[in-house]
């Protein structure tokens, strides 16, 4: 082997203990926001308004998508394990799923797609429940109480990862400290 290729893959390794590393935080972080910070329970149905999508959002911008899917899963997955099992299947699935419309190219975690892929994400986050729901308590009552905590929790989580990207943006975040692509 010589210098050069063990150089490269010395780099590559480091490369992608950062990315590893970078979804541990986040996936920790959505747990932490999901099941402990900001966490209001609503409804009958065990369900609960939380911000911890903001932290998913966040890392669909910062990371690859493979490694911004497995923060959003493993991160909801937990938080749901810890305060409403009954929801973690379908969690880990959903939060999956949102990161899809987010990209993490460029030098910018607020982008226009990346705010686009806000809305994009309460659909599919509302989506996702409503068929979750529909599937353990009826689809009718699951229309009334799926669609209101959605709209709070989505509406929240796009403002929090506006505000937050904006303000790691500011401080070349992305560029300078999480070189994680």
């Amino acid at each position: 082997m010589t210098d050069y290729t063990a150089g490269r893959q010395q780099a590559h390794s480091g490369a992608a203990v950062r990315r590893l590393t970078v979804t541990a935080v986040f996936a920790a972080l959505t747990t932490l926001m999901t099941a402990y910070i900001f966490h209001i329970p609503i409804g009958m149905n065990g369900g609960y308004v939380h911000l911890g999508d903001a932290m998913i959002y966040l890392a669909a911008a910062i990371l690859p998508m493979p490694y911004a899917c497995a923060a959003g899963a493993i991160g909801g997955g937990l938080a749901d394990l810890l305060t409403a099992p009954v929801w973690a299947p379908a969690t880990v699935v959903i939060k999956m799923l949102i990161c899809l419309p987010f990209s993490s190219k460029g030098g910018k975690l607020v982008t226009k797609r990346n705010v686009l892929a806000s809305f994009a994400a309460f659909w599919l986050s509302a989506l996702g429940y409503y068929v979750a729901e529909g599937i353990m308590f009826g689809f009718k009552a699951a229309f009334f109480t799926s669609l209101g905590g959605s709209v709070i929790q989505s509406g929240g989580s796009a403002l929090v990862f506006v505000v937050v990207g904006m303000a790691l943006d500011r401080i070349g975040f992305k560029a300078n400290i999480a070189k994680v692509n």
